[in-house]
């Protein structure tokens, strides 16, 4: 066997530039890891983050973190996942033996290089052609052909599984019905309102729905994203205007405000909105990723008066071994309307494009093949 494949990827090298569709090595998979030909993979509003400088990258990055693919090849000690697997990739690689890890928390895993674009050795399997590191995206870097990821981020799920589905459970549907179900525990009967209707936003419409909430209030700013909204679960929709005109809908909705609110977009005055339009006794859930170093307020008073909760959602403390299969079960059996996500299947020369429709606000999710 070769010591090393070719492969392709979309390298990013500094904010401003368009990412490079280009020829890279990569080696085979070592100790722990395993091979994966990438099938599909979702063009998320983090990996613009990167591009557009809101997160710091030192790097030389292949981008995407959301992916499906198969199996081809597993290196030594790996029992799990086969050859011939059909895989989601987990963009965080618990290390299963950090204290986080051992109390059932590994979203919180406290030794994942992942956050550093790392293997767990710290390193990469990736070269360009003048032999300089190029670091897959978290870990996984799914905007290429074929990438080598820690066989902890590669878990197996039914091959029935569509490929463009089984891609946004890897991290979109994952993050938006943890929240709702793990994060919250929103129980049957209760009202939800989610603000921002992105791939995060329809999944947290999508896990309401599945626990049984009530009322799903939809809120975006975009009309377009409403009918789709009601597609998979809301049972109202809510174009966003003035702050003031928002809020005062929501209460006439709830009959005075909503139980829980997640907040999808990670914009300073929707978070601090979210947290208004609740009802007393409710929780915030601040799902959307903003730009480093942002400040929110609320009023210190009324949150302690009301007894109101805010609450952070990392993943949707997901578990990507129990929840990732079942998550494909549902979508397989038709309750879980993954497809209802996907705007368009894009290839290598318009992933540019696929960022700018997110910068306007008017994609939810566009896929990747190659």
């Amino acid at each position: 066997m070769t010591t090393t494949i070719q492969t392709r990827g979309l390298v990013f090298e500094r904010v401003g530039e368009p990412l490079r569709d280009q020829e890279l090595v990569l080696d085979q998979p070592g100790p722990g890891e395993v091979l994966v030909r990438l099938l599909a993979s979702g063009i998320c509003h983090s990996d613009l983050h990167t591009l557009d400088g809101d997160w710091e990258a030192a790097d030389l990055l292949v981008l995407g973190h959301e992916g499906a693919g198969i199996v081809e090849a597993v290196g030594p000690g790996v029992d799990a996942p086969a050859v011939g697997d059909l895989v989601v990739l987990s963009w965080l690689a618990p290390c299963h033996l950090c204290v986080r890890c051992q109390a059932g928390q590994p979203w919180l895993c406290t030794r994942t290089r992942a956050l550093e674009h790392r293997l767990p050795d710290g390193t990469t399997r990736l070269r360009d052609a003048d032999g300089r590191d190029v670091f897959p995206y978290l870990g996984i870097g799914t905007f290429l052909e074929r990438t080598v990821v820690p066989a902890s981020a590669a878990i197996t799920v039914p091959p029935e599984t569509s490929p463009a589905s089984a891609a946004l459970i890897g991290c979109c549907v994952s993050t938006g019905i943890g929240s709702v179900t793990r994060v919250a525990g929103v129980p049957e009967g209760a009202s939800v309102v989610v603000v921002g209707l992105g791939g995060v936003g329809l999944s947290l419409i999508m896990g309401a729905a599945l626990a049984g909430a009530s009322r799903i209030i939809a809120i975006d700013r975009v009309a377009a994203k409403l009918e789709r909204a009601t597609a998979v679960g809301a049972t109202d929709t809510l174009v966003a205007g003035a702050p003031e005109e928002t809020e005062e809908a929501v209460r006439d909705l709830t009959g005075g405000g909503a139980d829980f609110v997640f907040e999808a977009i990670g914009l300073v005055p929707t978070i601090e909105q979210s947290i208004r339009m609740l009802s007393a006794g409710g929780t915030a859930v601040i799902v959307g990723m903003a730009p480093f170093g942002r400040k929110a307020s609320f009023d210190a008073f009324g949150l302690a008066d009301r007894s109101l909760r805010v609450v952070g959602s990392n993943y949707g403390s997901t578990i990507a071994a129990l929840d990732f299969p079942r998550y494909a079960r549902l979508a397989n059996a038709g309750r879980l309307p993954i497809d209802q996500l996907v705007d368009c299947v894009v290839g290598p020369g318009e992933v540019d494009a696929a960022f700018e429709a997110i910068r306007r606000g008017e994609s939810v999710r566009r896929v990747l093949v190659r």
